[in-house]
C-alpha cells in the first residue's frame, strides 16, 4: 500500500527525501514527486503548493498518477482556538472551509451538493498520526502540547488579530469552532473524500494568526516546524512498517 506524504513546506520535505531508500524523482502536472521507501514501506512525497486549488491538484495527482492509497499531510498553521499556542501541534479531526459561502443557495460554510460543512479525517489514520506526534515530540525531548480537533482552511493568509477573532467567532457561532487556520487542508480532505482515500493531517502552530504572524516565520520553519514534521513522520512510518496495515 503506497502512502502519500504531502508537505506544505520544502523545509519539511527535505529531511524525508534524504531518508528515502532508492529515491526517484518524477515530474507530473508541473510538480516534482519523489518515490521510494521509508521504513520498508512504499511512499510518494510531494509539496502541496499554496492555496486550496493547488493543493487539490497535487492530491489528485498523487491518487491518479501514483496510486496513493492513503495520504498524510503536514504543515504549519495559525492557532486561533483557546489555549492553542505557538509551538503546539494540532492533529486534525475534521476540516472546514472558512471562505466557503454560496448563500443564499446553500447555508454558509456548506459545500454545494455535498450537504455538509466538514470533511472528517479517517479515524484510524488520524489516531496513528496522533500517536506518532506524541512519540516524535517525545524523541525530540519536547513537551509541546498536542491538540486534536477542527482546522479551518481558506485562500487567505490570516495575519491580523481582528480578522482572526472575527473568523473564530463566525465559525463558532455556526457550530464549527476551529483550533487552527491554514490554506490547504480542507481541499485535500475533500479530494480524499471523493476518492475514498484515508486522510490524516497535522499542523505545527507557527503563530497566533495575529499582527505578529509574519515575524521570524522562516526561522520558525527551519528550527521548529521542519524538525517536528520529520520526527513525527519518521515515527509514523516506523510504526506503519511494524504493522500489517
Amino acid at each position: 500500500m503506497t502512502t502519500a506524504i504531502l508537505s506544505a513546506l520544502a523545509e519539511e520535505q527535505q529531511g524525508l527525501i534524504e531518508r528515502l531508500y532508492q529515491p526517484r524523482r518524477v515530474e507530473r502536472a508541473g510538480r516534482a514527486f519523489w518515490q521510494g521507501e521509508l521504513h520498508g514501506r512504499p511512499v510518494v512525497l510531494a509539496l502541496a503548493r499554496i492555496g486550496k486549488v493547488a493543493a487539490a491538484t497535487t492530491a489528485t495527482t498523487l491518487i491518479e498518477a501514483f496510486g496513493a492509497q492513503r495520504l498524510v499531510f503536514t504543515g504549519v498553521a495559525g492557532g486561533i482556538g483557546p489555549g492553542v499556542l505557538v509551538g503546539d501541534v494540532v492533529v486534525a479531526a475534521e476540516f472546514v472551509q472558512h471562505d466557503m459561502d454560496a448563500s443564499p443557495l446553500f447555508p454558509r460554510y456548506q459545500i454545494p451538493l455535498y450537504d455538509r460543512e466538514r470533511f472528517a479525517c479517517d479515524a484510524g489514520l488520524a489516531q496513528a498520526l496522533l500517536d506518532a506526534t506524541r512519540s516524535g515530540l517525545q524523541q525530540l525531548g519536547l513537551q509541546a502540547a498536542v491538540h486534536q480537533g477542527l482546522i479551518a482552511s481558506g485562500d487567505r493568509f490570516v495575519s491580523a488579530a481582528k480578522e482572526a477573532r472575527a473568523l473564530h467567532a463566525a465559525l463558532s457561532a455556526a457550530g464549527h469552532p476551529p483550533l487552527a487556520v491554514e490554506m490547504e487542508g480542507a481541499a485535500v480532505a475533500q479530494v480524499c473524500h471523493d476518492y475514498g482515500i484515508p486522510f490524516a493531517a497535522m499542523r505545527t502552530i507557527s503563530d497566533r494568526a495575529d499582527d505578529t504572524a509574519h515575524v521570524d516565520f522562516p526561522k520558525f520553519v527551519n528550527e521548529v516546524a521542519s524538525r517536528y514534521a520529520l520526527a513525527i513522520l519518521d515515527a509514523f512510518m516506523r510504526d506503519l512498517g511494524q504493522s500489517r496495515v
